[in-house]
């Protein structure tokens, strides 16, 4: 099996990621947006299709700022969701519940279908706040 360094190195070879030093500015601006976007995402006053915008928003730029601290990055948004368990060993459940909630979010923009699943967007939130406890250890 190989390491989580030989995956991402692997992915780099096929053109799925490209190699780029990490800067700490954008890592530190990126955890800033989802610390941002996470908190409107628990405002009870927006509707649930937004709340499940924003925290599927903050999940993003926490995903890739995981990745950019190892020096990567990837042009497909699904890519940093896959990786969580490479760049921050976080469960490969709750990876794929988030890779999910990227299907789900492709449906509603492109598709039009608004998310009223308010125990979704709660248990993303919740996996949100991991995902966070998570980058900043």
């Amino acid at each position: 099996m190989s390491s989580g360094r030989e995956k991402l190195l692997n992915l780099q070879k096929i053109g799925q990621l490209k190699a780029e030093p990490s800067a700490p500015s954008e890592i530190n601006g990126l955890i800033r947006a989802a610390e941002n976007r996470l908190r409107d995402a628990q405002n009870a006053s927006n509707s649930v299709d937004s709340r499940f915008s924003l925290a599927y928003d903050a999940a993003h730029s926490l995903a890739l700022a995981a990745l950019r601290k190892q020096g990567y990055r990837s042009e497909n948004r699904f890519m940093v969701f896959e990786l969580l368990p490479v760049t921050l060993a976080f469960p490969l459940g709750k990876a794929r519940f988030l890779h999910e909630c990227h299907r789900k979010r492709n449906v509603m923009l492109y598709d039009g279908d608004l998310i009223e699943d308010e125990p979704l967007v709660a248990e993303l939130i919740a996996v949100v706040k991991e995902l966070h406890a998570a980058v900043i250890a």
